[in-house]
C-alpha cells in the first residue's frame, strides 16, 4: 500500500508510476475521497473539542439554574426552564453530529480503501520503462568455465549449440523423465487434469536433493532463519501481502463460507505469503532487524491464462515446491538495495555451484508488477527450451528465479512496523521494508539440471552438490 500523505504531496509522481507499470486506477477519485475524509476528520474533531469544551460549562449551569428554578417566581420559571433546556440540548446536539460525522466517514471508507489497494508502487527511476517481458533489459550472464562443478568437465558457452559444447544432440527434459522413468504425466493428469504430474523413483530423490540442498544453503551457510508457514491462509494475508486484488484469479480459493465456515481461505503460490505474514499487526524492535528467513513450501498458482509450447512438462504446472527467503529491514532505501544484491548473490553461488548457465534480467516497469519498486529476473538455460532447427531445440533461457524489492508497500500493508532505537526505545513507529527472492523452485529447476547434466548414452550425471542428498549416488541411469 503507498503513503497517502505521499500521494497528495507527489501525485504525478503516482500517475507516472501507474502509466509505466500500465495499471489504471482512478487517483483523481482517490485523491478527492480522501480530501472530502480528511474534512469530516477536522470537522469532528472540532465538534469533540466543542463537546469537552461544553461539558465542563454545562454541569456548572445547569446546577446554577436548576437552583434558581427552586427559587423563582411562576413568572419567570418559564425564562429559566428555556435557558436550561437549551443548555442541556448543546450536549446532545454535539453528539449527534459527531455520530452523523462518523457515518458519512465510514460511508466512505470502502471506496476509499478499494481504489488505495490497487496503487501499484511507483518504480524506482533507474528501471528502464517497457510494456512488458519483451522489454527486460539482460544485465549479464555466466556459463560453466569447466572442471568439476562443470557438466561434462568441459566449458560451456551458450552462444554456441549444445552439440558444439558436448559433441552430441541433447534430449529435451520431457525426453529424458519418460526414457529415465523419472516422471509420469498421463497418471497425473488423471488424478487432477491438466499440468498434472508425479515425480518416481530418481525424479522425485532429485526434485527433495535440490530443495534441500536449496535450504541447507540458506540455513546453514548464510544463517536464514528456518521457518515452516501455512499454505492456506485467510484473505487479508494475501492482500497484505500485495497478491490481491491484482493477483486473485491465480489462486485457488477455497469457499469455506458456503460450507458454513467463518471465513474463506486461499492456497499460496509463494512461501512469501506466509514468510511476510508472521508479523502482521507487530511492532518489532529494531535490533532484531533484519530478519532473515527460509522456508520450504508446496506452491499453487491456476497459471490462468498461460499458454505455448514452453509450457509444457514440468515448466508451468499447477502444484511445486519452493524454497524461498525474505528479508525485513528497516526503512532504509540504501539498505534495501544492499539486501536486493545480496540476495541475488546467494541464488548466483547455488546455480554455479550447480554448473547451470544463467542471466540476469532488469525488469522494465511494465513487468514489475503492482507491489515492486524494482526486480530482477534469473533464467537459467535450458537446452530443451527456444527455436526448434534440424538438429532440435535452439536452447533458450527461461526462468527460474525472481528477487524484488518492495520498500514499505507489504509491511504498510500488513502494519508490520518497528520502533527505532532511541532513549528508552520509546521514538515513533517505522513501516519496515522487505524484499524476496526463489531460491529453488522444483520441479521446474530440475529442467535445467537434467538437460546440462545429460550425457550421450541417455544418462544424468547427478551434479556433485546433490549426491550427499541422494546417498552418493553419481549417475540416474
Amino acid at each position: 500500500m503507498i503513503d497517502l500523505k505521499d500521494l497528495r504531496e507527489n501525485p504525478d509522481k503516482y500517475r507516472r508510476g501507474c502509466a509505466n507499470k500500465g495499471v489504471s486506477v482512478d487517483l483523481d477519485r482517490l485523491i478527492e475521497l480522501d480530501a472530502r475524509r480528511r474534512s469530516l476528520l477536522t470537522e469532528k474533531e472540532q465538534a469533540r473539542a466543542e463537546q469537552g469544551k461544553i461539558d465542563k460549562e454545562v454541569g456548572p449551569q445547569i446546577g446554577r439554574l436548576k437552583g434558581q428554578l427552586g427559587k423563582a417566581a411562576p413568572d419567570a420559571k418559564a425564562a429559566l426552564e428555556a435557558e436550561l433546556a437549551s443548555i442541556m440540548a448543546r450536549p446532545a446536539a454535539l453528539k449527534e453530529k459527531v455520530q452523523s460525522l462518523d457515518a458519512q466517514i465510514a460511508s466512505l471508507e470502502p471506496d476509499l480503501n478499494a481504489i488505495l489497494l490497487t496503487v501499484p508502487l511507483p518504480p524506482d527511476p533507474d528501471v528502464p520503462v517497457g510494456k512488458g517481458s519483451d522489454d527486460n533489459v539482460e544485465i549479464r550472464r555466466w556459463d560453466p568455465a569447466g572442471g568439476t562443478s562443470s557438466p561434462g568437465g568441459v566449458p560451456f558457452d551458450t552462444s554456441k549449440t549444445y552439440e558444439q559444447n558436448r559433441g552430441f544432440l541433447p534430449k529435451t527434459h520431457l525426453q529424458l523423465v519418460e526414457s529415465l522413468g523419472l516422471a509420469d504425466f498421463p497418471r497425473g493428469v488423471k488424478m487432477a487434469g491438466a499440468r498434472s504430474y508425479v515425480l518416481t523413483g530418481d525424479g522425485f530423490l532429485l526434485h527433495n536433493a535440490a530443495l534441500r540442498y536449496a535450504f541447507d544453503f540458506m540455513t546453514l551457510k548464510n544463517d536464514f532463519k528456518a521457518m515452516s508457514v501455512p499454505v492456506l491462509v485467510k484473505e487479508e494475508c494475501m492482500v497484505g501481502t500485495g497478491f490481491f486484488p491484482a493477483g486473485r484469479e491465480q489462486a485457488y480459493h477455497i469457499e469455506e463460507s458456503k460450507r458454513g465456515g467463518g471465513y474463506d481461505q486461499f492456497l499460496t503460490g509463494t512461501g512469501e505469503v506466509g514468510l511476510m505474514g508472521i508479523h502482521q499487526d507487530e511492532i518489532l524492535d529494531e535490533a532484531q532487524l533484519p530478519l532473515k528467513y527460509t522456508t520450504v513450501s508446496t506452491c499453487f498458482r491456476r497459471e490462468a491464462g498461460a499458454a505455448g509450447k514452453d509450457t509444457a512438462g514440468l515448466y508451468r504446472i499447477h502444484q511445486f515446491d519452493k524454497v524461498e527467503q525474505v528479508v525485513i529491514c528497516k526503512a532504509d532505501e540504501q539498505e534495501s538495495r544492499r539486501w536486493h544484491k545480496q540476495m541475488i548473490g546467494y541464488v548466483e553461488e547455488l546455480l554455479q555451484s550447480l554448473g547451470l548457465p544463467y542471466r540476469l534480467l532488469q525488469c522494465c516497469t511494465g513487468d514489475l508488477g503492482v507491489k515492486n519498486a524494482d526486480m530482477i529476473d534469473i533464467e537459467s538455460w535450458m537446452p530443451g527450451r527456444g527455436e526448434m532447427t534440424k538438429q532440435g531445440p535452439r536452447g533458450d533461457y527461461g526462468e527460474t528465479h525472481s528477487a524484488s524489492r518492495l520498500y514499505d508497500y507489504q509491511c504498510r500493508r500488513l502494519n508490520m512496523r518497528y520502533r527505532p532505537g532511541g532513549e528508552n526505545g520509546k521514538g515513533p513507529t517505522t513501516f519496515c521494508h522487505s524484499l524476496n527472492n526463489t531460491v529453488a523452485a522444483c520441479p521446474r529447476l530440475l529442467i535445467p539440471i537434467l538437460e546440462m547434466w545429460q550425457n550421450a548414452d541417455g544418462t544424468v550425471t547427478i551434479p556433485p552438490p546433490l549426491r550427499p542428498y541422494m546417498g552418493g549416488k553419481e549417475n540416474i541411469d
